[in-house]
């Protein structure tokens, strides 16, 4: 490749729109250009690199034994409402109809449509077998941003296994976790492997890969010490245990009423009313499924949504509006409690289960409760966890403190167990004759996702720095002089010789200086710059600068291509060998 006949519009500014440090570079080395919200054209730089990350994953599922398929990225409605699942997506889901007034959907994922493929699958003998594909997805994102990071149309890998039961659904979660790992090594991203929430995928379990980033959306709670990791959605801590005498210190025969004129938070409580936070019931109130329903939490406690959401399995979650909880209950947020409620369903978070002498609101403005025992007083339908862990509080495992870090997710495999093959009714014959349904997991990667994440670890002030291994190109051939005959000569010599070694290489053979030249080079981030100049031809030598380091070395033109063919291995043998993050 040619610098000066490929496509690569480097802007010398950052652009106005661009925040996070992947959207500004990539915007600014020409990998991509934005079409609208959440819609990138991947440029001739980007799709190098893209396909090079396509083939690392490839690699690793093909070495599991998965095989290679491509569905259709529009789906018919009946199937997505055959798992359920059409309301359920709401408003991220693309919805059309064709000319014969049909429902379809733009597939956001392919559940549904693997699973009917399934249906053909008919002895145990056929199993397990593992699908996998690389396919665009869209999702009506309503905040699309920081550029490849969060869009409406992105590249999916996913793949889906089946198995005769929940062991071998094991054993396939398992290679797919190892394939994962080995695969983000060498692509260059740090990913830590972290419990996260099944969401709306539905199943027993998941396991999110997330790379630490300050720009990362996701907060991961993570223990250096013993190494457990979870995500926000589905991080436990311990807690202190409750000293039994303060809370029979506090206790009363039945709750008592007192006036808390003013009092909204609590704060207002705990400052004026001898109640500390820890002693508080905060009474939230949402909306699940169409259903008014009471959750609450110790006082100092905050609630993790997505809790709620998996403990109730509800579809449709909010938070209720001022006017349907005075409407139920006769008071005003600050003033709200579950003492005495038995109308609306009472969900509980596990720190306060057989609590004594607590403060909680009375349902009437300007009023609560002191001396109230949970087990007592509440009618509480369901206990779960539901608070949201907190950097500080000891890990459940090792009892160190726990960290609070951003992350990105560049990968989320899944248990489904049963959910899709009992919706479609999926069954082969077992061992015995008897029909057996297959356990299925499913497991993803979102590939432009992956390339932004790995410029958000590996950039600096002057611009990418990418691991040699998803590089756009190897090398660059830097020609100092253009306009000298002999060094052009020299260039085009090298070029070719790196090019019959077999070196992913790419000549800069622009008329501009030869700053402007390194600028785009460090810019656009090739890992090895291979200088071709007067000063050099001199002496029948080149200079070859590495972009992770800037160390610059003198090697005789005759080995050059040898010498360069060998860094790059050693540069991708070191990516390979990184420890996990």
């Amino acid at each position: 490749m040619r610098w000066s006949t490929m496509h690569i519009p480097t802007l010398r500014d950052d652009p106005a729109e661009a925040g996070a440090p992947s959207h500004r570079l990539l915007l600014r080395a020409g990998y991509i250009r934005q079409l609208m919200a959440g819609h990138y054209s991947l440029l001739p730089l980007a799709v190098r690199v893209r396909l090079k990350v396509i083939g690392i994953i490839r690699e690793e599922l093909n070495r599991i034994g998965a095989q290679e398929i491509l569905m259709p990225v529009m789906h018919p409605a009946e199937l997505w409402q055959l798992s359920g699942r059409w309301q359920l997506m709401g408003d991220e889901m693309f919805r059309l109809k064709d000319r014969k007034g049909a429902q379809l959907a733009l597939g956001m994922t392919h559940e549904e449509i693997v699973t009917s493929l399934a249906a053909e699958l008919n002895s145990y003998r056929d199993l397990p077998q593992m699908w996998y594909q690389f396919q665009t997805k869209l999702r009506d994102e309503p905040r699309p941003k920081a550029g490849l990071m969060r869009t409406r149309e992105f590249t999916m890998k996913d793949s889906y296994s089946f198995d005769l039961d929940i062991a071998g659904l094991d054993k396939s979660f398992d290679a797919h976790h190892a394939a994962y790992s080995r695969a983000f090594t060498r692509i260059g991203i740090p990913a830590i492997p972290v419990e996260a929430s099944n969401g709306s995928m539905g199943g027993s379990g998941s396991t999110e890969f997330i790379c630490p980033s300050p720009t990362g959306e996701d907060d991961i709670v993570y223990s250096p010490e013993c190494g457990y990791a979870a995500n926000m959605e589905a991080a436990v801590s311990a807690l202190a245990p409750v000293d039994p005498a303060t809370d029979a210190a506090r206790s009363l025969d039945e709750p008592q009423r007192f006036d808390t004129p003013g009092v909204r938070t609590i704060e207002d409580l705990a400052t004026g009313y001898d109640a500390p936070a820890d002693r508080q019931v905060k009474t939230l109130v949402y909306v699940l499924d169409g259903r008014l329903t009471l959750v609450l939490l110790r006082g100092d406690h905050a609630l993790e949504e997505q809790k709620l959401i998996d403990a109730t399995r509800a579809v449709a979650v909010r938070p209720a509006e001022a006017g349907e909880i005075f409407a139920e209950l006769g008071a005003h947020p600050g003033s709200l409690g579950a003492v005495g409620v038995t109308t609306l369903p009472v969900i509980a978070d596990l720190a306060l289960r057989g609590r004594s002498g607590m403060t909680t609101g009375a349902n009437t403005d300007d009023v609560h409760l002191r001396g109230v025992d949970v087990d007592r007083d509440i009618e509480v339908s369901e206990w779960a966890d539901l608070r949201a862990a907190e950097a500080g509080e000891p890990c459940a495992r090792c009892g160190n403190p726990l960290t609070v870090l951003k992350g990105i997710e560049v990968g989320h495999i899944f248990k489904l167990g049963y959910k899709y093959t009992d919706a479609f009714e999926i069954t082969v014959s077992g061992p015995d004759g008897k029909p057996v349904k297959p356990a299925m997991g499913c497991y993803g990667i979102g590939v432009e996702r992956a390339m932004a994440a790995c410029i958000e670890v590996h950039h600096d002030e002057k611009g990418i720095v990418w691991p040699a291994a998803i590089a756009p190109f190897e090398a660059v051939v830097i020609v100092a002089q253009q306009n000298d005959a002999a060094v052009a000569e020299a260039g085009e010599r090298a070029y070719q010789a790196l090019l019959d070694a077999g070196v992913d290489v790419i000549i800069d053979d622009r008329s501009d200086r030869a700053g402007v030249k390194f600028s785009d080079a460090e810019l656009v981030g090739i890992p090895f710059r291979i200088t071709i100049g007067k000063r050099g031809l001199a002496t029948n030598t080149a200079e070859l600068t590495e972009r992770a380091t800037g160390e610059t070395v003198s090697v005789p033109l005759d080995d050059l291509a040898k010498h360069v063919r060998e860094a790059v291995a050693q540069a991708i043998a070191a990516t390979n060998s990184a420890p996990a993050a």
